[in-house]
């Protein structure tokens, strides 16, 4: 299967893209004074490693047949994916300052009927994985080499529609659908592992007859390995990412605060918050961006 344009781009300039994506999350935020702002932030470097080193696709062209499809099973989680879209040049930067506005293409959950590159309409939990193994299967069907790439909660494992999913994929044999797991812990009615706990990920999914992975969701270098090693897999098999990343990833004050599901940002952190990123990627050695 080929590799995307982006395949070869630098660990240092994906660490530079999931700053960028922060960032633009932190503005959006800050347009409506709320948002899911923890997530966004715990899931920007593995937005920064599906948009610039796993997919295929063409910025000006987002429904370009040979693309690679990403699914946002998530639908709260659109702030994060509208970063990752406007980091990507898909959706104009202009438009992030009309974020969940009247007649904007970014409403607050996400809808593909409003904004290129949204492929599914998500926020009813628990169906991403459902319709991505169906794309995925519909690919084959049609002798596509594109891959299916579907971002999901960890809350979404406990849905049984998941399961249903999880089971179906390796009957199909797809091996061009690639699963992405936000493991943080945290849902709406508390710790998702509080809530309804899933011990033994890996095994189970293995059991299931997936190929599973297990990173550092906030590690750039790891989920790199893990992109690539689950993009060239030979096995004819689905390939999953259980990614445990940190709500509120690069926010001190965020990463800190107790919370759930949705964080209470009061209107004078949105510039403290940015601040705080531009002072983390500034102590990495980077060149703060002021033009985002």
């Amino acid at each position: 299967m080929g590799a995307p344009a982006t395949a070869n781009m630098p660990l240092r300039d994906l660490e530079e893209r999931a700053y960028h994506i922060r960032k633009h999350a932190l503005r959006m935020g800050a347009v409506q004074g709320q948002g899911y702002i923890g997530q966004a932030l715990g899931v920007a470097d593995v937005l920064a490693v599906s948009y610039f080193r796993a997919l295929d696709y063409r910025r000006n062209e987002p429904e370009w047949e040979g693309r690679d499809r990403f699914l946002l099973s998530i639908g709260h989680y659109a702030i994060a994916l509208y970063a990752a879209l406007i980091e990507a040049g898909i959706v104009p930067l202009e438009e992030r300052e009309t974020y969940g506005s009247d007649e904007s293409r970014l409403p607050m959950s996400g809808m593909a009927s409003y904004t290129p590159g949204m492929e599914i309409s998500g926020g009813s939990l628990g169906q991403g994985l459902g319709i991505a193994v169906g794309m995925a299967l519909g690919l084959k069907r049609k002798n596509s080499d594109r891959f299916v790439y579907n971002l999901l909660s960890d809350g979404e494992l406990g849905e049984g529609s998941t399961w249903e999913a999880a089971m179906s994929a390796p009957h199909w044999k797809l091996d061009n659908l690639i699963a992405i797991v936000d493991h943080n812990n945290q849902q709406a009615d508390g710790p998702s592992s509080q809530v309804l706990d899933h011990p033994e990920l890996v095994a189970k999914f293995e059991a299931f007859g997936w190929h599973v992975q297990r990173v550092d969701g906030n590690d750039v270098s790891a989920l790199v390995a893990a992109f690539d090693a689950a993009r060239e897999l030979r096995e004819p098999k689905p390939r999953i990412i259980i990614c445990d990343t940190l709500m509120g990833k690069r926010v001190p004050f965020l990463e800190t605060r107790e919370k759930t599901h949705f964080i209470r940002v009061d209107e004078d952190e949105w510039d403290k918050a940015i601040a705080a990123v531009d002072a983390d990627w500034a102590g990495r050695g980077g060149t703060i961006n002021t033009a985002i």
